[in-house]
């Protein structure tokens, strides 16, 4: 009995999910004001059907020892870090052509 992928419900040997990796997505990365003027960095376009959000921010927030959050599709981190986050997503396996910094 063929096995189904559990994403888009194909034959395991017709499924494309593999495919469709961290590559696929358009990443913005930008400097966001919060309440009192706080400056946090927003990660926004990360699909959290392909990405684990929870782990990519974990990861992130470890590197640059500070406070964030993840919600649906962006990752926000407390502090600006643009001159340093496109580095580390490359590292995390995103393709640097699909990073953005605004």
């Amino acid at each position: 009995m063929a096995v189904i992928c559990t994403t888009c419900g194909l034959p395991e040997d017709l499924c494309a999910c593999g495919d469709l990796d961290k590559d696929s997505n358009h990443i913005i990365i930008r400097l966001e004001t919060r309440r009192f003027k706080k400056k946090g960095t927003m990660i926004e376009g990360l699909d959290p059907k392909i990405n684990n959000l929870e782990s990519i921010a974990r990861d992130l927030k470890n590197k640059y020892a500070c406070g964030g959050t993840a919600k649906e599709g962006y990752v926000f981190l407390q502090g600006d870090h643009r001159d340093t986050i496109k580095d580390t997503l490359v590292k995390l396996g995103f393709s640097e052509d699909m990073i953005e910094l605004h």
